[in-house]
């Protein structure tokens, strides 16, 4: 392994582990508030992925760009969709 993939590959242990901590010392209560401000980090994400599916790299950085346009997409979809769930449990009764 060269230097470079493997302090990637310590980059992305590291960023496993902490996310699992957090998203562990996160109580219920706050876990769908927090997850709806979540949404803009996955537009960001779909923006990187797109300069990487539409950059000259190979046609693996392509099919990785894709699937990270793809994955990202679905999570913010899904957020909002939690998140309109959320706000119309708190909307006045009629």
């Amino acid at each position: 392994m060269t230097g470079e993939v493997l302090m990637g590959f310590y980059t992305f242990v590291l960023a496993c582990v902490a996310g699992f901590q957090l998203i562990n010392k996160v109580p219920p209560t706050l876990h769908t508030p927090l997850m709806s401000g979540a949404n803009a980090i996955s537009g960001i994400t779909i923006l990187g992925a797109l300069v990487v599916a539409g950059g000259t790299g190979g046609l693996a950085a392509h099919v990785i760009g894709m699937l990270a346009v793809l994955f990202a997409t679905v999570n913010v979809v899904g957020g909002f969709m939690v998140t309109e769930r959320m706000l119309k449990m708190f909307g006045s009764k009629k």
